[in-house]
């Protein structure tokens, strides 16, 4: 009778700790979707897209203001200002690089791009 009472106490502890874990991991599921949820949000509430008439556009995590005549898209290749981190990295010269989005969240200012590389 012993054993038969430390096998039921034994598996009821498997199953209340495996209920536990699983609602653990039903919450978390759901607060990761409204965390994701607020932040689209957020960032369709404050994404800027033109500033003094000049378009924003986000290249690799950076915003940069763009003044050309025709509007630019993502994946289109652009000709970007040598600035500290770039000179670090590829060396000095102005840098090629593909626009990742369009508009930005951030609030600093930004530089130009210089130029729309070729389209092929």
């Amino acid at each position: 009778m012993a054993d038969a009472y430390r096998c039921g106490y034994q598996e009821g502890r498997e199953s209340g700790a495996r209920s536990s874990s699983e609602s653990s991991k039903l919450r978390i599921t759901w607060l990761e979707r409204q965390v994701e949820e607020l932040r689209q949000r957020l960032d369709k509430e404050t994404r800027i897209h033109e500033i003094g008439g000049d378009q924003v556009v986000d290249v690799g995590g950076y915003a940069y203001r763009w003044r050309g005549e025709t509007p630019l898209e993502v994946g289109d290749r652009v000709l970007l200002p040598e600035n500290y981190v770039s000179r670090l990295k590829h060396g000095p010269g102005p840098l090629e690089a593909t626009v990742t989005s369009l508009g930005t969240t951030y609030q600093g200012p930004l530089a130009f791009v210089l130029g729309r590389m070729d389209r092929n």
